[in-house]
């Protein structure tokens, strides 16, 4: 395979190409018996997990749409998507 043809590896999330750092995430908590994992950014995983419980993230298990229908993650994906691969930044919380 020629390099041109080579898959760039992109976070489930934000669609943004992976870098250096990839954290698996499980759409459904393994504590809820997830299995699957799905490739993320470590600023996208935390993100997920600042927004949702592990109950709430079993019931939407592997729906990006549903994840994305609240809307501040929908605006962290829309702030993170001109970010380099590698970005981090603190973030924020529901504050739960």
């Amino acid at each position: 395979m020629a390099d041109d043809d080579a898959v760039i590896a992109r976070c489930w999330l934000c669609d943004r190409p992976l870098g250096a750092k990839v954290e698996l995430h499980h759409p459904v908590p393994r504590v809820r018996g997830g299995r699957a994992t799905v490739p993320l950014h470590p600023i996208c995983h935390q993100a997920i997990h600042s927004r949702f419980a592990n109950g709430q993230l079993a019931r939407i298990g592997a729906d990006k749409a549903a994840l994305l229908a609240d809307e501040g993650l929908a605006q962290f994906v829309a702030w993170v998507a001109g970010k380099p691969p590698d970005f981090h930044a603190p973030t924020k919380g529901k504050g739960r």
